[in-house]
């Protein structure tokens, strides 16, 4: 089964990191997918640009309106995704829990993928 691994994570924390914490942060981040990838599991993912560069289109009077900025107020920002192919829920979820953003106040929600015909929900 497939899972997207939806990464949160407070906007400007890895610049509150030193130097070397930030290093280290992102070496974690290689090892788990390099792993990932030794087992298979990683199917793909991208870290997201900065919140601030986000469009969102919303229906105001009736038509699609394009605007600035995220489409909600959060204290977190979605940051980016992994996508893994795994035998289990719980399998992603221990993926997850290693991510080192969960550490710094960030969240990964695990949400399982529907194949094309949508028997999942």
């Amino acid at each position: 089964m497939k899972y997207m691994l939806l990464i949160w994570n407070r906007p400007g924390f890895t610049e509150e990191l030193t130097e070397q914490d930030r290093t280290a942060l992102f070496g974690e981040v290689d090892e788990i997918m390099k792993e990932l990838t030794e087992t298979g599991e990683l199917v793909g993912g991208q870290a997201l640009a900065n919140p601030s560069q986000t469009l969102t289109v919303r229906l105001a009077g009736g038509h699609p309106e394009v605007v600035d900025g995220p489409f909600m107020e959060s204290k977190e920002q979605f940051a980016g995704y992994l996508t893994v192919d795994c035998d289990s829920p719980q399998r992603a979820a221990e993926i997850a829990a290693r991510w080192p953003d969960v550490r710094f106040g960030g969240a990964l929600e695990v949400r399982p993928i529907m194949d094309e015909a949508g028997t999942e929900m």
